[in-house]
């Protein structure tokens, strides 16, 4: 069932929260219309997540907009991906935010504590995939996870990853983050028990074509248990990780 669901019904069940005030929670309007944006108010209900804003495409008004009326909503951390540094000082005269330069992510209110059933990994091949990787980093976080760190560990020196066989044997899920041929994925597929979440990155010469071949050969994987997401969609394996690694609680 969903965690925010059963939150709202344990509250009941032990007095915290009346029969009325529940019903209100739930009836609650589902959006608000800002002319420019519709927010979702139910996403968290639905999902298990809040609505996550996209900072590209918005201005820097349009950003802090919706950040206001989630906060209003009782969202307590709000991520936004995807945002310039231009965008983020404006942002942030208006909210307190930490800003990531790297991932291009912001985040307005506390980091929640880890409540996951295990651990999420997040490997990249080499350091050029850091910021693809911070960014499903940084939203696992957000989401509630534990998160372990293992950058430039590609196999161009393999003995650099299986220096960490026992982070890889326990993980919960694995976030495989590489760009130039993607081989990264293959090898943690071959090597952990656990669902691996492939991310192709941009980074490569020429004949990379901008992350394809590496989203080819990831989707070409010999390894069971490997999934893919599109090119350089950290925030994607981010919440799928996250996904995965609450399932059980569900």
């Amino acid at each position: 069932m969903n965690t925010e669901i059963r939150r709202i019904l344990e509250s009941v069940r032990d007095g915290s929260l009346s029969v009325d005030d529940a019903v209100l929670k739930i009836k609650q309007e589902p959006f608000t219309d800002l002319g420019y944006a519709m927010v979702d108010h139910h996403r968290k209900i639905r999902q298990g997540a809040a609505e996550v804003i996209y900072g590209a495409g918005k201005t820097a008004e349009q950003i802090s907009g919706i950040a206001k009326v989630l906060k209003e909503k009782g969202n307590d951390a709000i991520l936004i991906t995807r945002m310039s540094e231009e965008k983020a000082a404006i942002v942030g005269q208006d909210h307190a935010m930490d800003y990531h330069k790297d991932a291009k992510i912001g985040i307005i209110g506390p980091m929640p504590p880890a409540d996951g059933i295990g651990k999420i990994v997040i490997a990249t091949g080499g350091t050029s995939d850091i910021p693809v990787a911070e960014e499903a980093a940084l939203t696992a976080e957000v989401m509630g996870n534990e998160v372990i760190r293992l950058y430039d560990v590609g196999v161009a020196g393999i003995h650099r990853l299986l220096s960490h066989a026992d982070v890889i044997m326990s993980a919960s899920v694995i976030v495989a983050i590489a760009g130039m041929e993607g081989a990264l994925a293959s090898v943690l597929g071959g090597l952990a028990d656990c669902p691996v979440i492939a991310v192709p990155t941009s980074v490569g010469y020429g004949a990379s074509f901008g992350g394809v071949a590496a989203l080819l050969s990831m989707l070409n994987s010999c390894a069971s248990g490997v999934s893919v997401v599109n090119i350089d969609n950290g925030f994607g394996a981010g919440y799928l990780a996250s996904m995965i690694n609450h399932e059980a609680k569900r």
